[in-house]
């Protein structure tokens, strides 16, 4: 695929910076070795009444991504206004539903990543046994698996199983995280899936599991809304995570 064209001076400021928020996250997901080659998406809901949405060019990788090559879409998953860029609808089924549904998701986050996935085969799902699981614990549900996320009638079940929560794992098939922002969803991913690898590794050493009692992980986030003073995990981590890519992949703002 070619580089777009520039589209920052044909967009809204807030628009702008959304895609280059959401270009970041992409290119981000692959340099953390999270991306699936083309498969998975990042989506993220443009301020407005008319429902729009930003997702990845359909067949370039997550490093390549630009803010510029983003697609806007709508609720459907079709594309809105000229784009020299494919998309896939049928990837867009979970996110629309959870967009649609979620006031407060602004972006939806979904990765196939080996750790997360390997505990979305196990029975017991995320264990609370460290302190990644523990936050995770404290807003998680499950999702079973029904197959390639083609179905519009499993819609009302995910959005069911996700309820209110910003992380929920989809049973032999990956992870997913909601925010207020990409930032938000983001992190949340970076601590899902630290506690993913935290219990697989973990399970590896073949001794004895320790658990964290249940009252700690109730009072998770109370805790991390204190020692992050009230500026929550995304708002802190961001701008940090985007001078790191500065440095190993630049040219996301483009």
């Amino acid at each position: 695929m070619s580089i777009p064209p520039s589209l920052k001076d044909r967009v809204s400021a807030s628009e702008w910076q959304l895609r280059t928020d959401l270009a970041a996250a992409y290119r981000l997901t692959a340099l953390f070795g999270w991306d699936d080659l083309t498969a998975t998406h990042i989506s993220v809901r443009l301020p407005g009444p008319e429902q729009h949405f930003l997702i990845n060019p359909y067949g370039m990788l997550f490093e390549e991504v630009t803010a510029s090559s983003l697609v806007k879409i709508d609720l459907a998953g079709n594309k809105v206004g000229d784009s020299p860029y494919p998309v896939n609808p049928a990837g867009f089924t979970i996110h629309s539903a959870v967009h649609a549904n979620r006031e407060d998701a602004v972006c939806v986050m979904h990765t196939h990543t080996i750790n997360g996935t390997a505990v979305s085969a196990q029975e017991e799902g995320l264990l609370p046994i460290s302190q990644q699981s523990a936050a995770v614990l404290a807003s998680l549900g499950y999702h079973d698996y029904e197959g390639v996320a083609l179905n519009e009638a499993e819609k009302p079940r995910l959005v069911r199983d996700l309820d209110s929560n910003t992380y929920l794992m989809l049973r032999n098939h990956g992870l997913l995280t909601v925010g207020r922002c990409v930032a938000d969803a983001f992190v949340a991913m970076y601590v899902f899936e630290s506690a993913c690898m935290v219990q697989v590794r973990a399970q590896a050493g073949g001794g004895k599991l320790v658990r964290v009692p249940q009252a700690i992980v109730d009072g998770m986030r109370r805790q991390i809304d204190q020692s992050t003073l009230g500026n929550g995990l995304g708002a802190l981590n961001w701008p940090g995570l985007l001078r790191r890519l500065d440095r190993r992949n630049p040219g996301y703002a483009e």
